[in-house]
């Protein structure tokens, strides 16, 4: 098995809560579901903090601006912002396939913590936005070499469903009017002076230069979980490993949904 289905073993046992939503970017975050390491996943305090900034000089360098006058006035506090998030998610991608893949607890905190780790070895299972994909890892095995099934691309196809219907247009007009609290909370993460959409772009170039990989793709099982038997593919970071383990179709279905997504948060000059 890979780590994150024994997670989701022991979530169903503790309730824990779950991974990675594209909200602000469809796909974005889908991103954001597994970890392939034993290792206790980071506090978002932890996760590696920007350097430290000269005082009074905390205001952003800004480079991807969004346009955000006038909407800040209407928007509750950041821990308070649960319910504002989820409606306005529901009014775009529709109530049920929120209700059903989103958690409802801290979602722009843990939006941004994962959209941050994505280019990162490792992403906190505890803070992702989004409900763990049903079932375990599939495998093929022929004699001593196994990949990864077909059958484990289609454990995807609820999620694609919903991200191939997504107006990417709408979702990016739900990510402006609420950008301050995104904002907010990339700044108490430990980023003082940084601005949230330059990295969210930084990560969503950094998912678009994913290689596609054609079946059969080989894995080993060293000691517990399933690793790539491509130690270039293992090497990867969580969100490339991520779109690689969801096959080839999905990858470009995410692909195309992140570059439309990129289009409309950065403004043309």
């Amino acid at each position: 098995m890979w780590e994150e289905d024994r997670e989701d073993l022991a979530r169903r046992v503790v309730a824990w809560l779950i991974g990675i939503i594209v909200a602000i970017g469809v796909a974005v975050g889908v991103w954001y579901w597994y970890t392939t390491r034993p290792t206790p996943p980071p506090a978002p305090a932890a996760v590696r903090p920007a350097a430290p900034q000269p005082a009074g000089n905390t205001e952003p360098q800004v480079s991807h601006p969004v346009p955000t006058e006038g909407s800040s006035a209407a928007l509750p506090a950041l821990n308070d912002s649960d319910q504002v998030v989820h409606d306005s998610l529901a009014g775009v991608l529709g109530r049920n396939p929120v209700e059903e893949f989103l958690v409802p607890q801290n979602i722009v905190r843990h939006i941004v913590v994962t959209v941050d780790n994505l280019p990162r070895r490792k992403l906190a299972a505890e803070l992702r936005p989004v409900k763990p994909t049903p079932g375990q890892t599939a495998t093929t095995t022929q004699g001593e070499i196994t990949t990864l099934s077909d059958a484990n691309f289609e454990r995807y196809a609820p999620l694609m469903h919903v991200l191939q219907g997504a107006d990417v247009r709408a979702l990016a007009v739900v990510y402006e009017r609420l950008y301050p609290l995104f904002q907010q909370a990339y700044e108490d993460l430990g980023y003082p002076g940084k601005y949230f959409n330059d990295r969210l772009v930084e990560v969503i170039d950094h998912l678009l230069q994913t290689p596609e990989v054609p079946p059969p793709i080989q894995l080993t099982q060293p000691k517990v979980f399933w690793e790539y038997a491509d130690p270039n593919l293992e090497s990867r970071s969580a969100g490339q490993k991520l779109l690689i383990r969801m096959g080839p179709a999905n990858a470009r279905v995410i692909k195309q949904k992140l570059r439309d997504f990129r289009a409309e948060i950065v403004q043309k000059r």
